[in-house]
């Protein structure tokens, strides 16, 4: 399944604002010892992927923020509580702006082999083109606060609720597909064609151009040789550009038209702006989805009393998506953020420079937030999920995707009612990402 490496893809972007938020009725409890001394050492391996709540509880109750590294050798703070989370999301001392967070990353390395390999590596890929990188995931105000009101100019409530007739069409185009099938792979038949073919209507992408468009994206993010990275990157943006032009030219009833078009007090995003935002929509707006539908699924597939709920009732449905998005968001951790200034979270002082992982998934298995957290519970009172990030940087595409996980997930258990696994559930093997929480196949039986 030829589907995109979020260990360097970023996750959606951004809405304008976040719901309030009750006070959890227990505080955090920081513990009054600091940080280990030295990083763990058996965090982020295949092990940990298969099954991370355990040991993200445990680093919750040593300290609100731990010293951990990552496979490549890089040394992060990983914050783990839900209200710590949620302030340093919007925490203007921590930084987003990579153009500044790229000098810091050498001197941030646990292992000096490890630091050399990065740095010979990172000259090999200067090849990747800047202008697939000028959007607002990677930057702070005042840059941030332009590009995103321009964005959220085209990205409108009224644009995603639109989609909705298609987004059912579609799906059910796909469940007859899928029923005629005793056993498949419920990621490549659902999970992945839902969100991308939604993508390609806002970006305006023909049909008959996806295949290629799915492929350039997939070798942009996945880490491939630089001769094909460099291929794909001039194939992508040379398409783009053609592409933005001929909305400019001819404007159609699709977002990238909103956004070649849109103003705000004589001010337009930049020809660069434009293609880095159109990459950004493709590859992040996808992602996430796509993780939403299959963690989703499989959170039905192993609670037979909740699905027992929602067959009951329907009305039920946007309350489980919320549970879902807590109990297996589809991003694990939010993007890379650094420290401009000495920051205290709790009883530790993160110092300035410093790079800092904030664990969403850690977050929505708080039990000083959400009592009994381990338990799949869609009657819970919600309160602010941070699962699609918080602050400035709360993802623009979170009514998008509650709206296809919702879609998508009651058609599927609607039409086909005996769904079920394919193999043991300790077959599953989740992907090994640093940033997205997702399976790497579903096997199904359709009946």
């Amino acid at each position: 399944m030829a589907r995109t490496d979020a260990r360097q893809a970023a996750p959606p972007t951004d809405p304008p604002t976040d719901p309030p938020t009750d006070s959890p009725t227990d505080p955090p409890t920081d513990s009054p010892a600091g940080p280990p001394t030295a990083p763990p050492t058996d965090l982020f391996t295949p092990a940990f992927h298969q099954s991370p709540h355990e040991a993200l509880a445990g680093l919750r109750r040593t300290a609100p923020a731990v010293p951990v590294t990552t496979p490549n050798g890089l040394r992060t703070w990983l914050v783990t509580g839900y209200e710590h989370a949620r302030a340093l999301l919007a925490d203007p001392r921590l930084s987003k702006d990579m153009r500044v967070g790229r000098d810091l990353i050498p001197r941030n390395f646990t292992d000096p082999e490890k630091q050399r390999r990065f740095l010979a590596e990172s000259g090999e890929r200067s090849q990747f083109p800047h202008v697939l990188s000028v959007h607002m995931l990677d930057s702070d105000p005042p840059d941030h606060t332009r590009l995103r009101r321009l964005v959220g100019r085209a990205f409108t409530a009224r644009r995603v609720e639109s989609l909705r007739p298609r987004i059912t069409e579609l799906t059910d185009e796909l469940l007859d597909a899928m029923a005629r099938h005793e056993r498949l792979d419920l990621m490549e038949a659902l999970a992945f064609p839902v969100p991308f073919t939604v993508i390609c209507w806002l970006l305006g992408v023909p049909p008959d151009d996806r295949a290629a468009f799915r492929r350039w994206s997939n070798l942009l993010v996945s880490g491939a040789g630089t001769d094909e990275v460099r291929e794909a990157s001039a194939s992508m943006i040379a398409y783009l550009k053609a592409l933005i032009e001929a909305k400019r030219a001819r404007p159609a009833d699709d977002m990238l038209t909103d956004l070649v078009h849109a103003q705000d007090a004589g001010d337009q995003l930049s020809s660069d702006e434009l293609i880095s935002m159109a990459f950004l929509l493709l590859v992040a707006g996808h992602e996430t989805t796509v993780n939403l539908i299959g963690n989703g699924t499989l959170a039905l597939l192993t609670h037979p009393d909740v699905r027992g709920q929602l067959a009951a009732d329907e009305s039920l449905w946007p309350a489980a998506v919320e549970e879902f998005l807590r109990y297996d968001g589809p991003v694990t951790n939010a993007t890379w953020r650094f420290t401009t200034e000495p920051v205290e979270v709790g009883s530790v002082t993160i110092p300035e420079g410093e790079f800092v992982t904030i664990s969403l998934g850690a977050a929505g298995r708080d039990p000083a937030r959400y009592p009994d957290p381990d338990r799949l519970d869609i009657t819970r009172a919600h309160t602010a999920s941070v699962a699609f990030g918080h602050g400035i940087h709360h993802c623009l595409g979170a009514p998008l995707a509650r709206l296809e996980g919702q879609i998508v997930l009651s058609r599927l258990f609607t039409r086909l009612p005996g769904l079920r696994l394919a193999v043991d559930e300790s077959e599953l093997r989740w992907r090994s990402s640093l940033m997205m929480r997702g399976l790497e196949e579903l096997p199904v039986l359709t009946a």
